[in-house]
């Protein structure tokens, strides 16, 4: 007989019963029967009863020790009794009757408990990351993001995709947030970067000749966190193609996509069929108020400024005459609510930051509420029929200038259609928001800048460079949308040196900086590269869908906090002065709040 264990603690089955087995695991709960003492056995594959009986030092033993102690025990299976068994576990037919037992390693004190659903605080279950580890839930979503990741694999092989692993230590590259840096022993006052993703690397893959690469890559930010963003690092399925259109690349990652969450989506919910909707970045923003709309929502946001344009209500009619807008969110059946949930939603909307939500209600009669009283009867109608909306409906109003609005009224499409319970159940929407500007004004500074990646092929080419306005000119650039969870960024990129010089040149750039920061693939491009794209889902984020888990730590098998500090391993940690000298460092800390320079 093995050593520890001839079958693992989801195995055993009725048909067992009368076989002598041995199984090791972790004491998941006991339960003292008067006489009888049942222990829940657990390891990485199930739970299997034990039962010790009563006397004899077996049984002293097994109450000495503490939930979570492992243990290996040997004993003869038998079948439960009639009202005993337990068709919640698959091996809730039998149990094992211990004849010896041996203690492997005995549990401290627990600082919580690892049975049960009870809720602890994140940075205590961060430090002992790995007994809530242990936990049912969150042994689940870490095998969950493993048989993901597994998946993409297979999915991406049968593609005519090849994994290839680019490095770690790697030059700075401005993807849009800071490098982690790290100093170099043998160059002294010089430092790698870690990737933020393997953007360049993967290009020049494609110029070597691979044509078609993918891997689940490490990328590392050092930027803040969010519910849906880990600091510090993430993975992601980074792929490229070569010789391929931006529809190409749809035609790869949409069955990707579609096939994981079918396969690991409960039976019943809905998912995307056939190709995914394409929505232009300027659609998105005027229809749903962000580029990352979530489709379940069927609120569509309508522009009304011309309704109030010299009207009655003379808010929104100053509004409109200074050259800001006033966009209208359907409320379809919120006519019948009462007056408290049109109070709710004004003093939410001031929580915001906005000066309130004004509203009209629509009855058989017209339109009621503070603004129908002083807008012209015909301009409330006009608003109903734009809408598209019916006696017992009403809507909401945001109103202002430039992107706050839009971006308002978005956060307010999204509040209505929760509030109303709209939002559809149980699925899936995907889309790609196409089209993305190339460059946009810095509000800072008033210059041109990107407004995306830099590396992205212009639509039009040189030709649109050397002669449209720059805030004109659409890129190749594309993200896909599950939900309202942006799932990955992408693009055809510029594989061209004279295009991406040109580029660069509008957003500030000069030849010299070009080459100094990015020679290595511009040279690369000189000698003959293919026309290439690609994208790269984040994994975190898909599984964090898939898991229905509303903070992507709960899908990380070691994550750091919010602060980005791992609490479990103390890092980042100081570095005695030996080291700092060895990478011919100096700190120069900033001094403590409330002290004098």
């Amino acid at each position: 007989m093995h050593q520890y264990r001839t079958h693992t603690c989801s195995a055993l089955r009725a048909n067992e019963a009368g076989e002598t087995v041995r199984l090791s695991g972790w004491i998941h709960s006991k339960r003292d029967h008067g006489g009888l003492l049942f222990i829940d056995l657990r390891d990485h594959h199930g739970v299997t009863q034990i039962v010790v009986p009563d006397g004899g030092e077996l049984l002293e033993k097994a109450e000495r020790l503490r939930v979570e102690s492992v243990i290996t025990v040997t004993g003869k299976v038998v079948l439960r009794e009639e009202g005993q068994r337990n068709p919640a576990l698959p091996t809730g037919d039998i149990e094992v009757r211990a004849e010896q037992m041996e203690v492997q390693s005995s549990a401290a004190v627990l600082p919580f408990q690892v049975a049960g659903q009870e809720h602890y605080p994140e940075d205590l279950r961060l430090k002992y990351r790995y007994l809530d580890l242990r936990r049912e839930k969150m042994h689940a979503n870490i095998m969950l993001r493993s048989k993901v990741i597994a998946s993409m694999r297979r999915r991406m092989v049968e593609q005519g995709f090849t994994e290839f692993q680019t490095p770690i230590l790697t030059a700075s590259s401005p993807e849009g947030a800071r490098d982690f840096l790290v100093p170099s022993r043998l160059h002294p006052g010089k430092f790698y970067a870690l990737p933020q993703a393997p953007q360049q690397f993967k290009q020049l893959a494609m110029v070597a000749g691979f044509e078609r690469y993918f891997q689940i890559a490490p990328c590392f930010r050092d930027e803040a966190s969010r519910a849906d963003r880990s600091p510090g690092e993430f993975y992601q399925l980074d792929f490229e193609m070569a010789f391929a259109t931006q529809e190409d690349i749809f035609g790869v990652l949409e069955p990707v996509l579609a096939g994981l969450f079918d396969e690991f989506t409960p039976a019943g919910w809905k998912i995307t069929e056939g190709a995914f909707p394409r929505i232009p970045y300027a659609d998105a923003m005027r229809d749903y108020g962000s580029d990352k709309p979530d489709l379940r929502n069927p609120l569509i946001i309508k522009d009304v400024t011309d309704a109030f344009a010299d009207s009655g209500f003379g808010l929104f009619a100053k509004i409109a005459a200074s050259g800001g807008r006033v966009r209208a969110i359907p409320a379809p059946g919120a006519g019948g609510r009462p007056r408290g949930f049109f109070d709710k939603l004004n003093s939410w909307a001031r929580e915001q930051g906005a000066g309130g939500l004004g509203y009209i209600i629509f009855d058989g009669e017209g339109g009621k509420g503070p603004i129908a009283k002083n807008l012209e009867a015909d301009r409330v109608e006009s608003i109903r029929q734009i809408c598209g909306l019916k006696a017992g409906d009403a809507v909401f109003f945001a109103a202002g200038k430039g992107d706050d609005v839009v971006k308002f009224s978005g956060v307010v499409r999204t509040k209505v259609a929760t509030d109303l319970d709209l939002i559809e159940k149980n699925a899936f929407r995907f889309c790609w928001i196409v089209d993305f500007p190339m460059y946009e004004r810095n509000e800072e500074t008033g210059e041109i800048d990107f407004s995306h990646n830099p590396f992205s092929m212009p639509q039009g080419g040189l030709e649109a460079l050397n002669t449209q306005d720059p805030l004109t000119i659409n890129a190749y650039q594309y993200d896909i949308v599950c939900n309202g969870v942006e799932l990955s960024s992408g693009a055809v990129r510029n594989h061209l040196p004279e295009v991406m010089l040109k580029a660069f040149e509008i957003a500030g750039y000069g030849p010299e900086v070009v080459e100094e920061r990015f020679g290595g693939m511009l040279n690369a491009f000189r000698y003959g590269a293919p026309p290439h794209g690609g994208a790269a889902p984040g994994v975190d984020r898909i599984v964090m869908l898939l898991a229905d888990e509303p903070n992507i730590r709960e899908v990380i098998l070691f994550p750091l906090n919010q602060n980005g500090s791992d609490l479990m391993m103390d890092a980042p940690a100081a570095v005695e002065p030996a080291r700092l000298k060895e990478l011919s460092l100096k700190l120069d800390l900033p001094k403590p709040k409330g002290t004098s320079k």
